[in-house]
């Protein structure tokens, strides 16, 4: 009897977890092959696939992001291998179990939970022909009369008792090409309502030695990225701290460790010991903050202690080691448009290297489902089960926060436009959220979601919104006077400890928040450096007009060969002729103090301020150009 087990991965690069422990505990008594797609993969292609394996029994793992391209596979699988035994497993149909079994009449078991002994125990009822499917705990079926039959629960697996998933010789070549999921432990010890994890009790631990030896295995074999798949890693601070101080040993200087950790919870000790001891770029933390409006974490039932996971947030940036990915979620009870800018905001401050914003999804199983109807929301039917709307949010609000999503993608966590976007949200704009929320606007009024773009175009559109608004030509939605207030009311209630709404004279205390004017002549100076940022090589084009003439560039080219000591000791050592300039530099001129921006930050601007902007490529694919500066006024008059 031949077994294949198979998935729709979001992406190629992904390597199912799921699949390798199921192999792994069963492929010493069962003929097992597994079978990796992508969401991506059509039909049919899929489908050819699997009938080469001729199978006798398949078994999906099944998720948010693959139900429904898997449904179809399975009714055109069915239609060209009836005899096929299917098996549904996964997250997404071990709850509301029923529902799967009726709504797909081709499906024949459904292995609910932990799906290793399950589906051991049920692939040696099938190869005997016993079909004694009662005894299976944690498995539902069809009886003979076509009822669907629900097992009770299987206790939870000893997790030693689990071979390791990690040893297959045919995923070696692959690693360094892929993001490899690693799991130390099972469970969270949190009940957020929105969430799957919240469902099982407690955490399990893997023996840590085993874990050691699965880890230097990976990293010998080539893996490049590792994603920890613990809810909460640092939970048991002393596994933690001695997983950190094993990767930092055997990390061999080409592999990346993600772990999803919870923030207000980490000691200062262990940010300490981090910022101390990692190498820069070795870990990446996600955080969920989810939001900073207590009312709403309370009814989620999501303790957090913002202030704290500030302070750990901020200790990780500054410590310069550790790139961060925060997590919002919008749509969660009770967070209106209002109080989602202001989270926003609350962690946008943090200024982590990316900042996600994802929107509630009513997973089966979760407390936030079962409660839909006392905030009125109302979410699509099918996976991912996306909210269109609350009580408190309508849809409208929802399409106005998708327009920043679009824009803090392409800006912010591609980090396209640094400098831009900081002295835009520092300078000009109320608040990050405005500038994000406004361009996005911007951005779907112009249709530039429904086109393609290449790096030049996003600095020509950003560049075009920026006017549009300075000339009036397109109009901000700001936030009023009296929103922006009660705002402000909210936060100091908060912090009291009061989460009552604020009096009426509170709300219309605060003046609305006003955009700046906006020096675009700053702006085309920083979108320069930004855009020469992005390349490894010289670009072949620029987007906009070159602020030197000819003369000008021809005088400066000579000036930086005669005398490359006025620039700096960096740029005097690569001792560059004049034609090596020509070939691996560009220059041209900033309306601020450029030296001043490289080492503080700070745009300055004023007489003698304008500056050379000088761009160096070295023509190596892993490293982007050097950016240095040089007052105008050193050569003032000379040309």
């Amino acid at each position: 009897m031949k077994t294949v087990l198979a998935t729709l991965n979001a992406k190629y690069i992904h390597m199912s977890l799921a699949l390798r422990y199921l192999k792994a505990y069963s492929e010493r008594d069962f003929d097992i092959e597994l079978a990796e797609y992508t969401i991506k993969d059509p039909a049919m292609n899929v489908v050819s696939d699997l009938f080469r394996h001729a199978p006798d029994v398949v078994g999906f793992s099944c998720y948010i992001w693959n139900i429904e391209e898997t449904i179809g596979i399975i009714r055109m699988l069915k239609k060209v291998l009836p005899r096929v035994r299917v098996v549904l497993g996964g997250p997404e149909v071990s709850y509301d179990t029923q529902y799967w079994l009726e709504r797909v009449p081709e499906v024949d078991f459904v292995v609910m939970g932990e799906g290793e002994e399950t589906l051991h125990q049920l692939l040696g009822e099938l190869r005997d022909g016993t079909e004694k499917f009662h005894f299976v705990f944690g498995l539902a079926y069809r009886g003979r009369d076509g009822s669907v039959v629900l097992n009770p629960g299987r206790p939870k697996a000893e997790l030693d008792a689990l071979p390791s998933p990690h040893y297959f010789a045919d995923d070696v070549p692959q690693l360094p090409t892929r993001v490899v999921y690693f799991e130390t432990s099972r469970g969270c010890p949190f009940s957020c309502q929105f969430c799957l994890s919240s469902i099982e009790v407690g955490v399990r631990y893997f023996d840590i030695e085993r874990t050691k030896r699965d880890l230097l295995h990976l990293i010998r074999s080539g893996a490049r990225l590792i994603k920890f798949v613990d809810r909460t890693f640092n939970i048991k601070r002393d596994y933690a701290l001695e997983i950190f101080q094993f990767l930092i040993d055997h990390h061999g200087g080409s592999c990346v460790f993600q772990f999803e950790i919870t923030a207000d919870i980490m000691r200062p000790e262990v940010i300490a010991f981090l910022s101390e001891h990692a190498p820069p770029g070795v870990f990446r933390f996600e955080i969920g903050v989810q939001s900073t409006n207590d009312a709403t974490n309370e009814i989620i039932q999501r303790r957090q202690n913002f202030a704290k996971l500030s302070r750990t947030v901020t200790m990780i940036r500054e410590s310069g080691k550790i790139d961060q990915h925060l997590d919002l979620i919008a749509g969660l009870p009770e967070e209106d448009y209002a109080s989602f800018r202001k989270t926003f905001n609350d962690v946008f401050a943090l200024r982590p290297e990316e900042l996600q914003l994802g929107f509630l999804k009513m997973l089966r199983g979760t407390g936030v489902r079962a409660r839909a109807a006392e905030h009125g929301y109302v979410y699509m039917d099918h996976a991912p089960y996306e909210i269109l709307g609350n009580d408190v949010l309508p849809f409208a609000d929802i399409v106005r926060i998708k327009q920043a999503e679009d824009v803090l993608e392409k800006y912010w966590n591609a980090h396209r436009a640094d400098a831009t976007v900081r002295y835009l949200i520092e300078r000009v704009f109320p608040s990050a959220w405005d500038f994000f929320q406004g361009f996005g606007a911007y951005w779907e009024s112009r249709g530039w979601e429904r086109i393609g773009h290449q790096l030049e175009d996003l600095f020509v559109r950003l560049r075009e919104f920026l006017a549009d608004v300075s000339t009036g030509a397109f109009a901000l939605d700001l936030p009023s006077a009296a929103g922006d207030a009660a705002d402000a009311a909210r936060e100091a209630s908060g912090a009291a400890g009061d989460t009552a709404a604020a009096p009426d004279d509170a709300r219309t205390a605060s003046p609305a928040p006003a955009l700046r004017a906006i020096d675009l002549d700053v702006v085309d100076g920083l979108m320069k450096l930004d855009y020469f940022r992005q390349h490894k090589y010289r670009p072949r084009k620029l987007w906009w007009d070159m602020a030197l003439t000819p003369e000008e560039h021809a005088y400066w080219m000579r000036r930086l060969a005669e005398r490359p000591e006025d620039v700096g000791d960096a740029f005097a050592a690569l001792r560059l002729s004049e034609r090596e300039l020509h070939k691996q530099v560009m220059l041209d001129r900033v309306p601020f103090d450029l030296a001043v921006y490289l080492a503080e930050g700070v745009v300055r601007i004023g007489p003698g301020a304008e500056s050379l902007l000088i761009a160096r490529f070295s023509g190596d694919a892993d490293r982007r150009a050097d950016i240095y500066a040089l007052p105008l006024a050193v050569g003032a008059g000379a040309h």
